[in-house]
């Protein structure tokens, strides 16, 4: 998948001549910032991915037997707020998107399989009720109503939500969450109901000519600054963690990815700018003698590069950003 280019007008206020800039690179991005152009950075890269979503939107529609759509990704892709506004555009188009969170399926916690450490492994796709999620999709198919059920974390056990559910004309079925492609998810299901799409963190930027900014470090940098703002978490937290998620994607999620009909790139160009001084002062707190410093160290180096965008009200309300720095209109 091809990078988005991002092209800037610049009008010279002396003469009125027009002329263009294309960011290619970190130094690119920072000049254009110190000159003033936060705004324009913003607005280009909110629009080219609001193009991506529209794009397969317009993809989901043409197939018409389309019931089920299946969203998965590594962690931090942004997967949650890339459902809220692929189902704004399939609602201008007629249809009656319905989310799901799989998140909802985890088996009871004393059923949950454990890891080669002992731990509790919620990246296994046995820690989803396969029987009863299948079960669920088939009687939705057929007309029938169902019960959702719905996880609750704090006491790991699987409850009732009283959210009936019945599928109606023009409705579709969108689920979420990292195992979204496993064949095993949607086996009864016939392929043709199914659209599966992967939501990617493709490399932002490039550092140089020769060096992208690693695509792991970026979605690193979102979850540490989620993790803080919506869980309580610190960054040490937050990377002590890392390896094992890390370890679930190469099992549960990656191998998966050659299932997908689309994939999705959630990156935005202007990302780091944005987020660099609301998670520099969170990796402040590990120390050179704490085990996380090589990892908040490297971090640190990175954000260090970018000149930032200090006013946060430019991001949108809407913007996949959102998700983990705050402000987002969208409810989670």
């Amino acid at each position: 998948m091809e990078q988005d280019r991002i092209i800037l007008q610049i009008q010279d206020k002396k003469t009125q001549e027009i002329d263009f800039v294309q960011l290619h690179n970190i130094k690119d991005l920072n000049r254009a910032i110190r000159n003033g152009m936060m705004k324009d950075i913003v607005n280009m890269s909110e629009i080219l991915m609001d193009k991506r979503i529209e794009s397969i939107a317009d993809e989901i529609i043409k197939r018409q037997n389309v019931k089920v759509i299946l969203v998965a990704g590594p962690s931090s892709s942004g997967k949650t707020t890339f459902c809220k506004r692929l189902s704004l555009h399939l609602m201008a188009n007629g249809l009656k998107p319905y989310p799901i969170s799989l998140d909802d399926y985890f088996v009871d916690r004393t059923r949950t399989p454990r890891d080669e450490s002992g731990e509790y492994d919620y990246e296994s796709v046995h820690a989803v009720d396969l029987e009863l999620l299948q079960k669920h999709i088939g009687m939705l198919l057929k007309g029938e109503e169902i019960e959702l059920p719905r996880y609750d974390f704090p006491s790991g056990t699987s409850q009732n939500s009283g959210r009936k559910l019945r599928l109606e004309d023009d409705m579709i079925l969108l689920f979420e969450g990292i195992h979204g492609l496993n064949p095993e998810l949607t086996a009864q299901i016939p392929e043709s109901y199914k659209y599966r799409i992967y939501a990617s963190v493709l490399a932002p930027i490039q550092i140089d000519k020769n060096t992208m900014v690693s695509r792991t470090d970026s979605r690193l940098i979102r979850r540490i600054l989620r993790d803080y703002r919506y869980r309580g978490a610190s960054a040490i937290a937050t990377i002590d963690r890392w390896p094992s998620v890390r370890r679930g994607e190469d099992k549960w999620v990656f191998p998966f990815q050659k299932y997908a009909d689309v994939e999705f790139n959630s990156v935005q160009i202007y990302e780091l700018a944005v987020l660099r001084n609301k998670v520099l002062p969170l990796l402040a707190e590990i120390t050179p003698d704490m085990p996380q410093y090589e990892v908040s160290d490297r971090l640190r180096r990175l954000l260090l590069l970018f000149t930032p965008i200090e006013d946060m009200t430019l991001t949108p309300p809407t913007s996949l950003l959102r998700e983990f720095m705050g402000g987002s209109s969208f409810k989670y």
